[in-house]
């Protein structure tokens, strides 16, 4: 059994998928690239804010779901260019515990949709 979640407070998906699915206790996240769900518009320019909305993003579908960063055992992280691998590092770890921190891996691709530099998705579990 399968609960759909979404949110508001996140953008709307752009395609045949939703924000979440919560199947069971564990949320899978689908991936968030830096959309201002208040205005739709992209966040462009500094990756440091584009992560930073990314990550603004999944915590509101986390909070919809009931769950917080503390419940999250698994990032994917796919960016446009590692070279700024430091920058969203240094967002990314804003949100976590080091010493609780889910497992992750990071991905360096040709392109995202919209062609932004950043996506997260996220598996969280309850």
């Amino acid at each position: 059994m399968k609960k759909i979640i979404n949110t508001e407070n996140a953008p709307a998906p752009i395609g045949p998928y939703n924000q979440a699915v919560l199947s069971g206790n564990t949320l899978y996240i689908s991936g968030q690239i830096p959309i201002d769900p208040k205005t739709g518009e992209l966040i462009e320019g500094d990756i440091a804010k584009e992560t930073e909305q990314c990550m603004k993003n999944l915590k509101a579908i986390l909070t919809e779901a009931g769950m917080t960063f503390e419940h999250v055992v698994k990032s994917s992280i796919f960016i446009s260019d590692m070279n700024q691998f430091a920058e969203i590092n240094t967002v990314y770890a804003k949100y976590f515990n080091a010493e609780t921190a889910p497992a992750r891996e990071t991905v360096e691709v040709a392109n995202l949709p919209k062609f932004v530099n950043v996506e997260i998705s996220m598996i969280a579990v309850a």
